[in-house]
């Protein structure tokens, strides 16, 4: 089934609302290809590696989370920008992108699918803290101490985690995905009380604050955390709209 890139673009920005978000890049069409859409291929970044695989599964447009023309980066089409949007025209394939929409989405963002993939219940956005939905709260269905959380957290994301923090019992969480893990300050002076934290990323600064706060804080990859809303939002397109649409994961250590 054929879906034109117009209507496609109009269900997306009611389902994800990126207007109302204040955020740090473009959200929605960076890129305008083909106005008919047969294939659409879904990843985390719109990098090069990317674009090749959906050059080779035909795609006609790319849906991703990371995509372009963030703020203060250098807007020169030069080098690696140059070689990116130069494969996008030459095979006339557009690129849609949402950052924080994709991130704090209730059903199918990024902090939502990740409590989902680490089997929390009672999921719920942090009363404290905005965007609602950019830090999550929940909690485990059985208390773990930090190894095993470890370990749950590194299995179902196929990416070792790395824990920080005095082994205690943890069953409340909250998290951030991706380069959230600034966060942990304001979770820690919230109102809601917490055993453990959870983001991609770790910052040298990350670890004084959960020691000396007395949280326990895994960072689990940047990428690791932040397949799961591209793909979940990829999946609702194919169901509403019956086109195929295909999540590729370009693995990335970060």
């Amino acid at each position: 089934m054929k879906l034109l890139l117009q209507q496609l673009i109009k269900h997306l920005n009611e389902l994800l609302n990126p207007m109302q978000m204040h955020d740090y890049c473009p959200n929605g069409l960076q890129v305008e290809g083909n106005h008919k859409v047969n294939k659409i291929v879904t990843g985390v970044t719109a990098s090069e590696a990317l674009i090749d695989a959906a050059i080779e599964a035909k795609a006609d447009l790319i849906l991703v989370h990371h995509g372009y023309f963030w703020k203060g980066e250098n807007p020169i089409i030069t080098g690696m920008k140059k070689k990116r949007l130069q494969k996008l025209l030459a095979h006339n394939i557009s690129l849609l992108a949402y950052h924080l929409p994709i991130d704090v989405h209730p059903e199918l963002g990024n902090n939502m699918q990740l409590g989902l993939q680490l089997g929390c219940i009672n999921i719920v956005p942090h009363p404290d803290i905005s965007p609602k939905g950019i830090v999550m709260l929940g909690d485990l269905e059985n208390s773990l101490d930090n190894e095993k959380l470890c370990d749950l957290i590194s299995d179902r994301l196929n990416r070792r985690a790395l824990g920080v923090g005095e082994n205690t019992t943890i069953t409340k969480l909250a998290w951030c995905t991706g380069g959230g893990q600034s966060y942990i300050d304001k979770v820690a002076t919230g109102s809601i009380a917490i055993d453990a934290y959870i983001s991609g990323e770790i910052s040298e600064q990350t670890t004084h604050s959960a020691l000396e706060q007395d949280i326990v804080y895994f960072a689990a990859g940047h990428h690791a955390t932040e397949r799961y809303g591209v793909k979940a939002v990829g999946e609702w397109i194919s169901k509403q709209h019956k086109i195929s649409v295909q999540f590729i994961d370009i693995d990335n250590p970060a």
